[in-house]
């Protein structure tokens, strides 16, 4: 997969018979986007605690906040990040049986 994220069909339909179907897949990718993204939140509040607020000066940007949120805003989407994981085979699917 390249660095623009375009999805390929070919690609997709190359999972779907690996995994047994395409839509266990998009399940997975979904479940593995949540977490990721849950993980970037964390760690962006992690961060955000450590900035003092001025409360006299409400008006004004905060632009050590606004620096940290940036950097957070270049990161790519979590789709993207579990879409890569899931055609690179980073992610270990199992099933469990009932």
């Amino acid at each position: 997969m390249n660095s623009t994220y375009v999805v390929n069909p070919v690609e997709v339909r190359m999972k779907e018979s690996s995994n047994g179907s395409i839509y266990k897949s998009i399940v997975v990718m979904g479940i593995r986007s949540r977490q990721v993204n849950d993980k970037i939140k964390t760690q962006l509040t992690q961060r955000m605690i450590h900035i003092v607020d001025d409360i006299d000066d409400t008006e004004t940007t905060n632009l050590d906040k606004l620096a940290i949120s940036k950097e957070f805003d270049r990161l790519p989407k979590p789709t993207f990040i579990a879409m890569k994981e899931i055609f690179t085979d980073r992610l270990d699917i199992r099933t469990v049986e009932k």
